[in-house]
């Protein structure tokens, strides 16, 4: 379901593009959704530390003393078996946001240092170093950033690995806090106003109602709840 509302959406902003001439070409297209795309993985990394403070505070108060314990001592108290579990999953979280915003910054830190136009190659050697630096670039890191921002919006950032209702309160967050940025930006400028609305709140709403039906059938089918994760 995430996948066909991925392929809905993006036919629908290519044909609102086309239509409306708010692109020139396709390759215009895909820049605005890799920007787009960019932009809520920074949302979610700013949104996940400020959505697990929410549900800190929302926990039942041997849950929260439980969580603030193991915040504050950084789980050592707990016993080893445990700690080494809570800080590996901790470590996929942590670990997946590192990974694309390291990537990420292979590209401004080759231009800014001057890697890109050659400044390092000095000599037949450094000549060889830069040049397959500056390969394995874009036939490597520039296809694993694409992925990743991909995976990364889909998974959730594996926050699943902290409690299964994670990713979809996550994803409904962010969602509609995109919305809001786009409200404010100016998204879709020279579309009529009705047209507008439909494609701000179309993302929102059907990420919304996806979100919900996985929280349904995470409930039914497996009998995980928000409430198991607050402990109340």
């Amino acid at each position: 379901m995430q996948k066909i509302r991925t392929l809905v959406g993006l036919g629908a902003v290519v044909w609102l593009s086309i239509t409306y001439k708010i692109a020139t070409s396709v390759g215009d297209v895909a820049d605005d959704r890799l920007n787009q795309s960019w932009i809520s993985v920074l949302v979610l990394s700013v949104t996940f530390p400020v959505l697990v403070g929410v549900l800190v505070a929302l926990a039942s108060p041997p849950a929260r003393r439980e969580l603030l314990r193991r915040a504050a001592s950084l789980v050592a108290l707990a016993s080893p078996p445990a700690r080494r579990e809570l800080l590996r999953r901790a470590a996929k979280c942590f670990g997946s946001m590192v990974a694309l915003v390291a990537a990420v910054s292979v590209f401004p830190a080759s231009v800014l240092t001057g890697f890109v136009d050659g400044r390092f190659a000095t000599d037949p050697v450094m000549s060889v170093v830069t040049y397959t630096g500056i390969a394995l670039t874009f036939v490597w890191v520039l296809p694993f950033v694409i992925w990743g921002i991909g995976l990364a919006l889909v998974h959730v950032f594996r926050t699943a690995d902290i409690h299964e209702t994670m990713p979809p309160l996550l994803a409904m967050t962010v969602v509609w806090e995109m919305a809001l940025i786009d409200l404010f930006t100016g998204a879709y400028a020279g579309v009529p106003a009705p047209v507008r609305i439909v494609f701000v709140l179309g993302a929102p709403v059907s990420v919304t109602a996806v979100g919900l039906w996985e929280l349904r059938r995470l409930r039914v089918r497996h009998g995980l709840r928000v409430q198991g994760l607050l402990m109340r």
